[in-house]
């Protein structure tokens, strides 16, 4: 009885998993979403929901701790709690910086902006949301080889945000006009950089849960200088 308990456990931690991945999925896109139109109340929106979101993590990390210690699980049933709670950490990590580019749409009021560089923050968003959502089911599957795979994608965020940095460098420099929204445009980047940092990490824990060994994934990015 107790086993099968423990199953239905187990199977609602990694069903609450999920969910969580998708409500930060959609924080993400709804956060840049509002940043490039100006959408003030989906901004809102988007910190209001985060509430939600690390409330799911503090229950999926509560749950975790009880099943290992009344269950005292072992091997493959244990690396699953773990990578539950490892990778829940990073999804909330994930909705904190989708909170940050919605601030930063309520903050950027009637500057100079500039278009060319909005275009390429939100296609790097489109990337980096479907990371998020590759990795949910990569991590449904268990599925190690797509885990890689997904942390290879991060090479492209990286090289995105290496082109809005020095775009906006660039157009700084043109117009100083252009200095309010353009160091906005850094600091976006930047949060959808380490969205997909966040990602190559769950990558890692897939790549665990599927294993049992820690990999090292991620593509060593360098800060532009």
């Amino acid at each position: 009885m107790l086993r099968t308990q423990f199953e239905e456990d187990l199977l609602n931690l990694h069903n609450q998993f999920y969910e969580m991945g998708m409500l930060v999925s959609n924080a993400i896109h709804k956060s840049v979403r509002s940043y490039v139109k100006h959408d003030k109340a989906l901004a809102q929106e988007v910190i209001e929901h985060d509430e939600t979101i690390n409330g799911m993590e503090i229950r999926l990390e509560k749950k975790s701790f009880e099943m290992i210690a009344l269950q005292q699980p072992v091997t493959t049933d244990l690396r699953m709690i773990i990578t539950v709670m490892k990778a829940s950490s990073d999804l909330e990590r994930m909705g904190d910086h989708a909170v940050s580019i919605a601030k930063s749409t309520i903050r950027v009021k009637g500057e100079t902006r500039i278009l060319e560089i909005e275009k390429e923050i939100s296609e790097m968003s489109d990337y980096v949301k479907k990371m998020v959502d590759n990795v949910l089911v990569a991590y449904v599957k268990t599925d190690e080889k797509d885990a890689r795979m997904i942390a290879q994608m991060d090479k492209r965020t990286n090289d995105y945000y290496h082109d809005i940095y020095y775009k906006t460098i660039a157009a700084m420099k043109a117009n100083p006009e252009t200095v309010v929204s353009g160091t906005d445009y850094l600091y976006v980047a930047q949060y959808l950089e380490r969205i997909g940092d966040y990602v190559t990490n769950i990558c890692e824990w897939i790549v665990y849960l599927a294993t049992g060994k820690i990999s090292e994934l991620s593509s060593n990015h360098h800060e532009p200088v």
